[in-house]
């Protein structure tokens, strides 16, 4: 099981270890006061990349090779300046993730406004994705919880780099087979109930809240949309909708089994206008057969009077499929070591959080 747990927060990203005698414990506190957007614990080399929304002074990016006791300010992506023309700003890095299974192969950014970049030299430059940006098909895009669409998912095939998926609010989940150098729009299935009638079934206008891939089956994707749970035995070729979800279809967090593509949770809440716990009480779903049938997992959860809500990057999964863990926007961070029978919640008050991951021993 992996052993470390990094906890981006809106003032700081903290890391957890699990002792075996002691439990989870606070190891230390980085960047300190400064909202924390993405991480990722890159497991190629074990070097540590951490993104900053400082508002006004923009975005940063950092990467440790010493497991975060040390830190760098890499250079973060922006836009090719183009003379004459007032130039887009990347406003948040959202997603990071590896390229593929060898370091050479780089890392992938997804950003607000919705673009991709790529860097091959350890995020020490950055390529705008061309073919993406200039996909005509993006006049139909449209900003989900932020004013412009965001790219928040990026899932890179594991028996083949060249196959990259993306979860873009608003604008559904694209595909690339040939390393990002051209894209294609997700096949039928997907319902946005936001849209008008017409409308609500083009797969241009979806709004994926979050989308993964089962590492051991890649072509079974789940993903937590705006309006319901949506999963794909295909690669995205198609869609279905799950119907039999227990407590609500509406939330932001999903992760699927590493080793069983039937097996997902996700932290609902009552719906766009009221976000937080059906009933004040905290829970966790969990399907175990493609969504066929699902159950409420609430032991160790709070069950009265409870606001949490859990934002789409703040719950992870490790290799083993029975560690989980999830925080919240009251920042409360709960673990469970048995695939969610049941949970117990860390003993600290942290401030809200905007991402969970496992990375490293």
């Amino acid at each position: 099981m992996a052993d470390q747990l990094w906890v981006g927060t809106r003032k700081g990203l903290f890391r957890l270890r699990h002792v075996r005698e002691a439990g989870w414990q606070v190891v230390d506190i980085a960047f300190k006061g400064s909202p924390v957007s993405a991480v990722l614990h890159d497991p190629r080399d074990g070097s540590l990349y951490a993104a900053l929304n400082l508002g006004h002074f923009g975005v940063k990016l950092h990467r440790s090779p010493d497991g975060g006791q040390t830190w760098q300010e890499m250079t973060a992506p922006s836009y090719p300046v183009v003379e004459g023309e007032t130039g887009l700003s990347v406003k948040q890095i959202w997603a990071i993730e590896p390229a593929g299974p060898t370091v050479e192969e780089g890392l992938w950014i997804g950003t607000i406004p919705g673009d991709l970049f790529k860097s091959t030299d350890g995020g020490q430059s950055w390529q705008l994705n061309t073919a993406l940006a200039e996909d005509s098909h993006r006049k139909q895009w449209f900003g989900g919880g932020a004013d412009d669409p965001a790219i928040h998912s990026i899932c890179v095939d594991p028996r083949d780099s060249r196959k990259i998926l993306l979860g873009v609010s608003c604008g559904g989940v694209w595909r690339s087979e040939d390393g990002g150098q051209s894209w294609a729009i997700g096949g039928p299935g997907m319902i946005a109930e936001y849209m008008p009638p017409d409308q609500q079934d083009n797969p241009h206008v979806q709004d994926p809240h979050r989308l993964v891939q089962c590492p051991s089956s890649p072509d079974h994707l789940w993903v937590q949309h705006h309006n319901g749970v949506f999963r794909s035995t295909d690669w995205a070729e198609s869609w279905e909708r799950v119907q039999n979800l227990a407590v609500s279809e509406f939330g932001f967090a999903v992760a699927v089994h590493p080793h069983d593509p039937q097996t997902a949770w996700f932290v609902p809440a009552i719906k766009d206008e009221v976000r937080i716990p059906v009933d004040g009480k905290l829970v966790v779903t969990r399907t175990r057969d493609g969504g066929a049938t699902s159950e409420a997992l609430t032991e160790g959860l709070p069950q009265d009077h409870c606001y949490d809500l859990v934002f789409r990057h703040a719950m992870d999964i490790d290799a083993t499929g029975q560690r989980l863990a999830f925080g919240s926007t009251t920042g409360h961070v709960y673990v469970t070591e048995n695939g969610g029978d049941d949970w117990q919640e860390l003993p600290w008050h942290l401030p809200p959080i905007y991402v969970v991951r496992f990375g490293g021993a």
